[in-house]
């Protein structure tokens, strides 16, 4: 699989790294361990953020930068990272919908970075192409 990054975005973002993992694995629908880690993140993040705090995060300030050079508002069109912990913020829970999913859920909200899950399978050719969206 090879991955393609628009001209417009390598000409806003020059710098931008981008990794890929690939890999088969079986999915299911609910991972006990999984949701006690998710849970556990859930109620370190509650004592460490507000929803005004969490602006400051390195990582989803870098993404809310971002959205302002795409000319979105990351207020109006929350960057995914932002939103996740936004709803943990607000005493809402994340919404289940499998393992792999809630991974990459899980790993979004540590690190602060937009994670994306695709199939493989699903994809038409040999590329995934980046652009803005």
């Amino acid at each position: 699989m090879q991955i393609v990054i628009s001209t417009e975005i390598k000409e806003k973002f020059p710098t931008l790294c981008i990794a890929m993992l690939e890999g088969e694995v079986r999915n299911t629908e609910n991972n006990d361990c999984l949701w006690q880690e998710i849970q556990a993140t859930e109620a370190t993040f509650r004592q460490t953020y507000t929803t005004e705090t969490l602006k400051q995060r390195t990582s989803i300030a870098a993404t809310r930068q971002a959205y302002r050079v795409l000319g979105k508002d990351p207020s109006r069109y929350r960057p995914s990272n932002e939103a996740l912990v936004r709803r943990l913020l607000q005493g809402k829970e994340l919404y289940h919908i499998n393992t792999l999913v809630d991974i990459n859920n899980l790993v979004s909200i540590r690190h602060g970075y937009s994670i994306g899950g695709f199939d493989k399978n699903k994809i038409q050719g040999d590329k995934l192409i980046l652009g803005i969206g």
